[in-house]
């Protein structure tokens, strides 16, 4: 973090990027002592005089900067509010999304965000930037992006922005994203050279990409003179990321050191998928956890894997409260398909696919999530239908009854209706012979 310290005294806001370049001849310089660089120490007095041909370089970005995080890529969210009173505001949580953060990760030279979230006032001063940021995602400065027009005083639910950008490191040219030719981008992708590596750095770039620990190192002949990346080791054993220990550097095929490195991890398999299904129909989705199959029909449970490396094998473990089985398939076509004639209450329990490959000289091997199977007696099953078929069929009947029996007596009233109506009339006609 000594960039940070540099750029924080020189109030440029944060470090971006530090490189070394080395000059064509011996001049005079000062030597730092990085044991010495700390915020609020002057560099003056951890400098003394020496010769190098090596000269270092800092980029420092003085709009934005992250700060108080583990890494260049990390922390709390600073805006600068007056360029000329050097004034640095923290940011609302509730006035910053995703899109905004994509355009501050990139800005400040890093990769996409990882981690978006905020942090109490008692962490970070209150913010004091009063606008909403409404960034498309494109922009190439936080401060290029469109602003509501509105102040707000108050910051809801009170808390700061605190972000973690993904470090600008790759493994690529490989079948999964754990595997072959190391890149890191500082303003451009190159790929890094492989001089002086051993399996310790390479242990350590592994776990940086999240790519658990390192398998195997190799090298690859450059094609060509191109320009790479020069990693100062001892920088990367300190514990610092890979872009705080890059330089520029170029390199010949026909030189040394003109080799590209090449690294193979232990999380290179993607997750297989485990799927059930059965001769009465039954489906486990491919996303459930659980499913179900009737006693004495036939299942088969599948296990597949996306395409990455030809051949390899599927083992399905199951486990249940009294007893442990393993079947074992090759994979044909990236699964395999493990058919039971006839469920019984014995298959009751949890099913696990396990894919495992040899490549690059290694075993490897990826588990599926746990599928846990129910199984059901079907007797159980056509009394419940029965049960549902005869309440509706009463259901049914008394409506019937009832609409009948109303029906009825409508009927009835209607005709004493018409009787009463004839009476009526025939009093009414005899009142009118009398009167003539």
């Amino acid at each position: 973090m000594e960039a940070a310290v540099v750029c924080g005294q020189m109030k440029c806001g944060s470090a971006v990027s530090v490189q070394t370049r080395e000059n064509s001849s011996v001049s005079s310089v000062w030597w730092i002592s990085s044991d010495c660089v700390r915020p609020g120490y002057p560099l003056t007095e951890c400098a003394s005089a020496d010769v190098s041909s090596s000269i270092l370089d800092v980029t420092c970005l003085d709009s934005v900067r992250l700060v108080n995080g583990t890494s260049l890529c990390s922390g709390g969210l600073e805006v600068k509010t007056s360029q000329f009173n050097q004034i640095w505001s923290t940011v609302c949580e509730a006035d910053f999304d995703q899109q905004d953060a994509e355009v501050v990760c990139r800005e400040i030279g890093c990769g996409p965000p990882s981690v978006l979230q905020g942090a109490l006032y008692g962490e970070v001063e209150a913010p004091t930037w009063t606008a909403e940021f409404q960034c498309g995602g494109t922009e190439s400065s936080l401060l290029d992006c469109r602003r509501s027009g509105s102040v707000r005083n108050t910051c809801s639910p009170n808390k700061a922005v605190r972000l973690t950008c993904s470090e600008p490191i790759r493994l690529v040219g490989g079948a999964s994203r754990c595997e072959v030719t190391l890149e890191l981008k500082l303003r451009t992708w190159r790929p890094v050279s492989a001089s002086r590596w051993t399996m310790q750095e390479a242990a350590a770039a592994c776990r940086e990409l999240d790519c658990g620990s390192v398998v195997s190192m190799g090298t690859r002949n450059n094609s060509s003179v191109r320009q790479v990346w020069e990693i100062q080791l001892s920088c990367l054993k300190s514990g610092y990321p890979l872009r705080q220990c890059a330089s520029s550097s170029l390199l010949s095929s026909s030189s040394q050191s003109g080799t590209i490195l090449e690294l193979v991890c232990t999380d290179l398999l993607v997750q297989p998928i485990i799927s059930v299904s059965s001769s009465d129909g039954v489906t486990g989705a491919l996303q459930s956890s659980s499913a179900g199959v009737f006693q004495g029909s036939s299942f088969t449970i599948s296990c597949s894997i996306q395409p990455q490396y030809p051949g390899g094998s599927f083992q399905l473990s199951f486990n249940s409260s009294n007893t442990t089985h393993s079947y074992t398939q090759p994979a044909s076509n990236h699964s395999a398909h493990f058919l039971f004639p006839a469920a019984e209450p014995a298959h009751r329990g949890s099913y696990r696919c396990v894919y495992d490959v040899h490549v690059f000289s290694h075993n490897f091997s990826s588990q599926s999530r746990v599928l846990t199977l129910r199984v059901s007696d079907p007797t159980v099953f056509i009394i419940r239908l029965v049960v549902l078929l005869l309440s509706l069929l009463i259901f049914i009947s008394v409506i019937y009854c009832s609409h009948k029996t109303t029906r009825g007596q409508q009927t009835v009233a209607q005709k004493n209706l018409d009787v009463g109506g004839d009476e009526v009339r025939e009093v009414m006609e005899e009142q009118e012979e009398a009167a003539l």
